[in-house]
């Protein structure tokens, strides 16, 4: 059984107030929901309670819910603006947004990102782990709009339209922001790691 016809069967389940759905819900959902809010939330015991609120205000509305497709993203909005809410609380949003030349790293003539090349990475085990852990504390320095954009497409692989549809964005400003995102995260490997450019930014 494919995701989207699970996810029609789930729906079909809660619409008939099955006891069983909710547990079901929670086990298809429960853990992507907490490891989405870790990523955002930069706290494990922030993101357990952005998870429980989400999964009690999902249950809630998920009958509203019309199409199995548009589940994910529908999940991925509440999740979202559950995680925004509470970093702004605690003031953590920037004050401003970073111009695309601000995200840029300079060259070595001072013009030019800065890319670094597969080629240059690592291939033992502990420099892999290395690379993991800058690429996760990468991801934890982005500003929120973009990290969700970023964990949201390549992390949780859901497409442009998805993205767009789960953080209530246009598909446009969705694409600069990823793109921004990936310039943002490169720029913190090269200077994490030291690695050398290499490759060149895609459009």
């Amino acid at each position: 059984m494919d995701n989207l016809e699970a996810d029609r069967r789930l729906l079909d389940a809660i619409r008939r107030d099955d006891p069983a759905a909710f547990e079901e819900f929670v086990r298809r959902y429960g853990s992507r929901i907490y490891g989405f809010g870790v990523r955002v939330c930069g706290e494990p015991e922030a993101a357990k309670d952005v998870a429980q609120e989400t999964l009690i205000q999902v249950f809630r509305s998920i009958k509203d819910v019309q199409e199995p497709k548009a589940l994910r993203s529908w999940l991925y909005r509440v999740v979202s603006n559950a995680c925004l809410m509470r970093r702004r609380k605690k003031k953590h949003e920037p004050k401003r947004e970073l111009s695309l030349e601000e995200l840029m790293p300079a060259g070595p003539d001072g013009a030019g990102i800065q890319i670094p090349d597969a080629a240059d990475l690592p291939d033992d085990e502990a420099a892999r782990g290395e690379v993991r852990e800058a690429v996760h504390a990468g991801i934890d320095e982005l500003p929120a709009e973009y990290r969700m954009v970023l964990l949201l497409r390549d992390i949780e692989q859901l497409s442009t339209r998805e993205t767009a549809e789960a953080l209530e964005l246009t598909e446009s400003t969705v694409k600069m922001r990823l793109h921004r995102a990936r310039l943002m995260l490169r720029k913190v490997l090269v200077e994490r790691l030291g690695l050398p450019a290499g490759a060149k930014e895609e459009s």
